[in-house]
């Protein structure tokens, strides 16, 4: 898990359990499940920071489309719909990506 000890394993897998088939991601219910919506700001941009896989201070929807496999490998893609969905949830500035204090306050929803 690229998480290390940030997030406890039973809530990950649960998390994951919920949404393992295609059309059943939830952002929110994910954030919370897995503990992430309760974590210190400080920990929830460690997780952008892994997130953004490229490294390019956002997060574009190539890396929201593999979301769920920086909880564990292997863990499914999401769908085109989940991904698109994911993405206008999170750019409430419109640039067609989330930067970090736009994923801090996704997490807290």
């Amino acid at each position: 898990m690229a998480f290390g000890n940030m997030l406890n394993d039973a809530e990950v897998t649960a998390a994951l359990d919920a949404c393992k088939d295609a059309g059943t991601f939830d952002h929110k219910k994910f954030f919370q499940a897995c503990g992430m919506s309760g974590k210190p700001d400080a920990e929830v941009q460690k997780a952008f920071e892994i997130i953004d896989q490229d490294k390019s201070g956002y997060i574009e929807d190539n890396e929201l489309k593999l979301f769920l496999q920086n909880f564990r490998a292997g863990a499914r893609a999401l769908t085109d719909a989940e991904t698109s969905a994911f993405l206008k949830a999170g750019d409430t500035d419109g640039d067609g990506k989330i930067g970090s204090e736009e994923f801090t306050a996704l997490v807290r929803l």
